[in-house]
């Protein structure tokens, strides 16, 4: 064969949005051909959309123009961090630009007088503790998936973790944020006061995925390190058993810096996969961790070991070196990979519901099981009621992935239905925007939108997320970009 016979690969004409961004970033930084276009048209949920162009910036002010070339060309605007979310945040239904942050991942600077570290969207939840370390300080807020996820996403869906059980969400650790808006406006809202006067628009962004401007630094609240931890694994015949003792150390007035529960299917997953030591024949275990200073740590220890036992734990082991605190809590952190055992697809809620309410709500969920011939695994944030009811399925089997969505939204309405709510870290994104009506009626949703659209008012940032706008959302978003951006905002709601 000569060279004369060889074929060149088609490439794609270079759109002029194309051109104006690989100007303003360079080529390298700016990705048009599908092949690399399809690696960021899913994240960690079951939603897949494929952007029109992907973006790497480095700072607020290419942010910013990039927003001003989104406008001129009428397309939305995605921002993605590590592409770990599970409620499909960012999928870009809409198509358009999405702004990824894997270059602008500094630690700007760490104050430890004021307790406070400048970090950008990008900066992996992990890696903040890490620097943080040599100082004996810590980032607080710790999703199970700190080790991937960035301080951006986390920021954008008001993430959790196990000890936030005794620390607070994401808001809670949140000081001052960076924002660039749709306009291209860079502001910077709050500050390292704790009482900030005026409007609090940063609680505003938290939690807002995206829809009311694109965070580019962000200003959080260190703490410094316990001075002991003591971490214990509470074993149990029965998740009833489990799921009671979580209500009656807390009713006793005890408040551990986490308690995590794992369910007798993920305990077997767990061990398949990495040899911990967990019993194979429990139900359910609870881990517990509480942390303070050393003088009476050793008490608490000893009366949560009692509480335990005292509501039927068979078996409680204390963790007694770091090696065995970290293996302990490597069962709980990697339980969703260890569920790739058992099934090849997981869909996940992450309902909350009040404490007390926990035994009927896991009896209820196995009856929903059985109704859709499903299998759940659950993992569970149990200190503060956060499900996390994974159900497994296999996406080839026709029509498997509407049964396990139809499970998944009756668990979210028992949820509703004993006085919780729909998320406790997720986020809404795709996957529960058509369960925002079991919790808010048409005028509070009409009022949401009010403040998005004060803020906000084209809707070309993340587009059909937060609130209910219908199935056809993204065309339509498509559709009508170009006259919301001329100024008719009565659009997609």
């Amino acid at each position: 064969m000569t060279v004369s016979n060889l074929q060149s690969p088609i490439m794609q004409p270079i759109s002029p949005a194309v051109q104006e961004l690989q100007r303003l970033l360079g080529a390298r930084n700016v990705l048009w051909q599908p092949d690399d276009l399809r690696v960021y048209s899913y994240d960690g949920s079951n939603n897949m959309a494929t952007p029109d162009i992907v973006v790497l910036p480095e700072t607020a002010k290419q942010i910013s123009e990039i927003i001003k070339i989104a406008r001129r060309y009428s397309m939305a605007i995605v921002p993605r961090g590590s592409g770990t979310g599970l409620c499909g945040a960012i999928t870009p239904i809409a198509g358009g630009i999405m702004i990824a942050f894997a270059r602008m991942k500094k630690i700007h600077h760490i104050d430890l007088e004021n307790r406070t570290a400048l970090v950008e969207p990008g900066v992996i939840n992990l890696d903040v503790s890490t620097a943080l370390a040599p100082y004996r300080y810590f980032y607080a807020p710790d999703p199970s998936s700190q080790a991937a996820c960035s301080i951006g996403g986390n920021v954008a869906n008001n993430s959790g973790g196990p000890h936030c059980l005794l620390y607070g969400v994401t808001a809670n650790h949140v000081l001052g944020l960076e924002v660039v808006l749709e306009d291209g406006e860079i502001l910077w809202l709050g500050g390292t006061a704790p009482d900030e006067q005026g409007y609090d628009l940063v609680a505003a962004f938290i939690g807002s995925e995206g829809t009311l401007g694109i965070i580019t630094k962000i200003l959080v609240r260190i703490m410094p390190l316990p001075e002991a931890t003591r971490t214990l694994l509470a074993v149990f015949n029965t998740i009833e058993q489990a799921s009671r003792t979580v209500s009656g150390v807390i009713g006793a007035g005890v408040i551990p810096a986490a308690i995590e529960m794992i369910d007798g299917t993920t305990i077997r997953a767990v061990e398949a996969a990495y040899n911990i030591g967990l019993p194979l024949d429990a139900d359910a275990v609870l881990l517990i961790e509480v942390d303070g200073p050393k003088a009476g740590i050793d008490e608490l220890q000893e009366m949560l070991a009692d509480f335990c036992q005292e509501y039927g734990a068979r078996e409680v082991r204390i963790a007694k070196n770091e090696q065995e605190r970290a293996d302990l809590w490597k069962a709980r952190k990697t339980a969703l990979g260890a569920l790739g055992r058992l099934a090849p697809n997981y869909y996940i809620q992450d309902g909350v519901v009040p404490r007390s309410k926990l035994p009927y709500v896991l009896q209820q969920q196995d009856a929903i099981a059985k109704k859709y011939n499903v299998t759940i695994a659950n993992v569970l944030h149990a200190g503060d009621g956060n499900l996390h009811p994974n159900i497994l399925f296999d996406a080839r089997e026709e029509g498997a992935y509407e049964r396990v969505k139809q499970a998944g939204g009756e668990i979210l309405k028992l949820c509703v239905d004993v006085g919780g709510t729909i998320s406790g870290e997720h986020g809404v994104g795709l996957e529960k925007l058509d369960y925002m009506p079991l919790l808010f009626q048409q005028s509070d949703l009409d009022a949401q939108a009010k403040l998005r659209d004060a803020i906000a008012p084209t809707r070309i940032l993340n587009p059909c997320k937060m609130l209910p706008q219908g199935s056809k959302c993204g065309e339509a978003a498509r559709s009508k970009l170009p006259q919301a951006i001329a100024g008719n905002t009565e659009v997609w709601i």
